[in-house]
């Protein structure tokens, strides 16, 4: 009787689990040799090198070369939308925004842009990064403005919309690179969260005017 020697079926939890460590080890080689050498200079040949993987396996993992630089894209991109989406009973959306990001400044968080000196500058220095990152915050405004019209129950082309859309993009828009500038400027992160907690305060409240109880909950 012949003896099975396939190796038994890895669980679910297990195969997903290793799927996300050879993602963040991609990623680290990725951002190491970035940093080291420039984005536009490092080819995913060198990346798959470097992890002792496959070429092949590193674009089965990310489909574009600058989505390993930027790695974080779905959490940035939607990070707006669900805060509004989120937001406490009695609160407008412009409060909760306000409120979320003050919460993300106070926890250094690098989706907010506390990405550390050496990654600020990889992107600055990187026309196809600073290209994408900008991509980037377009979407996050685009659906931000999906949410705000589900929050207000209006047609998802109203100009209020769109408008509120874009003020909140734009002062969001503005803090991260706020943030970006100041890092590479040499200023440590406390330094930084301490700063820019006062400027956001002084951003939002330049909308209260036209937006204090638009989209409450």
């Amino acid at each position: 009787m012949a003896t099975d020697t396939t190796p038994p079926a890895q669980p679910p939890g297990l195969r997903e689990s290793k799927k996300q460590e050879t993602r963040q080890l991609i990623s680290d080689h990725a951002t190491r040799l970035f940093i080291a050498q420039g984005f536009e200079r490092t080819t995913i040949a060198e990346i798959a090198a470097a992890a002792r993987i496959a070429k092949k396996t590193v674009t089965n993992y990310f489909a574009r070369k600058e989505d390993l630089a930027l790695d974080h894209q779905e959490e940035f991109t939607a990070a707006l939308a669900d805060t509004v989406a989120a937001r406490r009973p009695g609160e407008s959306a412009l409060a909760a925004l306000h409120r979320a990001f003050q919460e993300s400044v106070a926890a250094q968080d690098p989706v907010a842009g506390f990405s550390g000196p050496e990654f600020a500058r990889m992107i600055a220095d990187s026309p196809t990064l600073t290209a994408c990152l900008r991509g980037l915050h377009d979407q996050r405004e685009h659906r931000l403005a999906q949410a705000l019209a589900a929050a207000t129950g209006t047609a998802p082309d109203d100009i209020t919309v769109h408008i509120a859309a874009g003020l909140l993009g734009t002062v969001h828009r503005v803090l991260f690179q706020r943030i970006q500038d100041l890092t590479l400027a040499g200023r440590s992160n406390d330094e930084i969260a301490r700063v820019i907690a006062g400027e956001a305060t002084q951003a939002f409240d330049l909308l209260e005017p036209a937006l204090a109880h638009y989209a409450t909950a």
